[in-house]
């Protein structure tokens, strides 16, 4: 501890630093700055590229909204186009519902017909059934 309390007392710039290797140290050169033209010329070159760049990308948006644009104006008229033929199948639905129910009535009476038809052939049947047991008796008797 008197080595430590001894070190204190002694000023900075007294003090024993350790040896460095100056092969191992890098030196750094005292930046240049450009004469007063350079940098004018090229703070120029640079406005005019980052100029030139945002004019592009704002170009590309442009562009890419007005794309959009047509795009959106064609999906509407495709739309458009099927709301005309929706509203045309519609009415022709319409036309056909009432078509179809003007043709009801005739409808209920080719059924009613058909039914009839079926009866009379039924009734045609059984008649023909009996016609011919009517003959087998009638031939039984006038065997006899």
């Amino acid at each position: 501890m008197a080595a430590a309390a001894a070190a204190e007392s002694v000023p900075a710039t007294q003090r024993e630093e350790p040896v460095r290797d100056d092969a191992a140290v890098e030196t750094a050169e005292e930046a240049k700055e450009p004469a007063e033209a350079d940098i004018t010329e090229l703070c120029r070159d640079m406005f005019s590229k980052m100029a030139t760049y945002l004019t592009g990308e704002l170009t590309a948006t442009s562009e890419d909204y007005k794309l959009l644009e047509n795009m959106n104006k064609l999906t509407s008229l495709k739309y458009l186009e099927m709301k005309d033929i929706a509203i045309n199948i519609s009415r022709n639905l319409k036309d056909l519902n009432q078509k179809y129910a003007g043709l009801q009535p005739y409808l209920d009476q080719i059924n009613v017909i058909e039914e009839q038809v079926a009866a009379l052939e039924q009734a045609a049947y059984k008649l023909d059934a009996y016609s011919k047991k009517l003959e087998a008796k009638y031939k039984k008797l006038e065997k006899r």
